[in-house]
């Protein structure tokens, strides 16, 4: 699922680096914003790969189904609050930016999508090819 994670940010960092519309129904219709099935997909890619398996590795502990369900609400809400907070974080400062200087939106959009498809990048290669998992022989260490 790491793999899938650096597919998804390669696929992102070429959304945002191709050639906006300039046919003013289509732009109307996103209003510059990314359609909410994209955010889905790319959340659910990253839950996968990261702290899913810690949740069901915390699960296969618990004995009792009532305490084990309501380890996965608290686990659920306490990710969907954080991940909130951190995309706030991140996103009020950019929207302020875009909004005050009239070219900032479009810097910002091709300065993250090249970060994007750079870290995709390295993220497969380092997957693929240095820990082994497209190797005859994989060569993965635990860190």
């Amino acid at each position: 699922m790491e793999f899938a994670v650096a597919l998804a940010l390669i696929v992102v960092g070429l959304l945002n680096l191709r050639r906006r519309t300039s046919r003013p129904d289509e732009m109307e219709a996103s209003a510059g914003r990314p359609p909410a099935r994209r955010a889905f997909a790319v959340g659910l890619v990253h839950g996968l790969a990261g702290s899913a398996a810690v949740a069901l590795l915390v699960l296969a502990t618990v004995r009792d189904p009532r305490w084990a369900c309501g380890y996965l609400l608290v686990f659920g809400l306490g990710t969907l609050a954080g991940m909130a907070l951190i995309t706030t974080g991140f996103a009020l400062p950019v929207a302020a930016a875009a909004q005050r200087w009239g070219g900032a939106g479009r810097l910002i959009r091709l300065s993250t999508g090249a970060l994007s498809l750079a870290f995709g990048a390295w993220l497969a290669y380092q997957i693929g090819w240095r820990d082994g998992l497209f190797l005859a022989i994989p060569n993965w260490t635990p860190r």
